[in-house]
């Protein structure tokens, strides 16, 4: 499989360590990229580690602030990596079984108009779950095509960072294809954002307030 698989950390080395090692004891022949966003506690420490103790599948690259979870994710797509499709894990994951990666890259292959599989569901114009709005494909666990990636606008600093990507390739007939990767990959939902918040800022409370409006 021509697969990369991405795990943006901030400032959660205790789950970071989890999530990477129980990935690589499933999927012991996979390349792993952590993506360091600046963290402030002893995460440079434990990265190294796990860089020294799978040097042939985990490569580090290390931000020197926090760009925020959605443009890294467009950093590593645009310039850190190389294979053709790119699998992003959160920090607070716990891969559980195989399968997955050889089920959705198979499906993938399959069908040149799947551009992204994961988790999908339906999200308004703010981002917030809404039945008539328009796919998306979690973060948590999202495999995506890179070569299709640059066709449309960048992964942003957002609730959803996937957003305005995802809605501009659903618009050209791109297929955002749900898999059930919850059954395989434990998502504690405990992360960065759950620790340190979203940061979103004036913005981010902007579209919540909004969205209670339902505007």
């Amino acid at each position: 499989m021509n697969i990369t698989t991405v795990i943006v950390n901030f400032n959660t080395p205790e789950l970071l360590r989890i999530a990477v090692e129980s990935f690589l004891d499933i999927y012991p022949d996979q390349k792993v990229l952590i993506f360091d966003n600046g963290s402030e506690n002893d995460s440079i420490e434990v990265i190294d580690s796990l860089n020294k103790e799978n040097p042939d599948n985990v490569d580090v690259y290390y931000s020197k602030e926090n760009i925020y979870h959605g443009p890294a994710m467009d950093k590593a797509l645009r310039e850190l990596v190389s294979s053709e499709k790119v699998f992003f894990l959160d920090s607070d994951t716990e891969t559980k079984k195989r399968g997955f990666l050889e089920e959705m890259c198979e499906k993938m292959d399959s069908d040149e108009k799947i551009y992204a599989m994961g988790q999908r569901i339906t999200v308004n114009k703010r981002g917030f779950k809404d039945p008539g709005g328009s796919p998306v494909i979690l973060t948590p666990y999202l495999l995506v095509r890179r070569d299709l990636y640059k066709n449309f606008p960048p992964f942003i600093h957002h609730g959803q960072p996937t957003i305005h990507n995802f809605k501009a390739a659903h618009e050209k007939g791109y297929k955002l294809e749900d898999y059930p990767v919850y059954r395989f990959i434990d998502h504690e939902w405990r992360g960065t954002a759950s620790k340190f918040g979203y940061k979103l800022g004036l913005k981010g409370k902007w579209d919540y307030f909004m969205n209670r409006l339902g505007l």
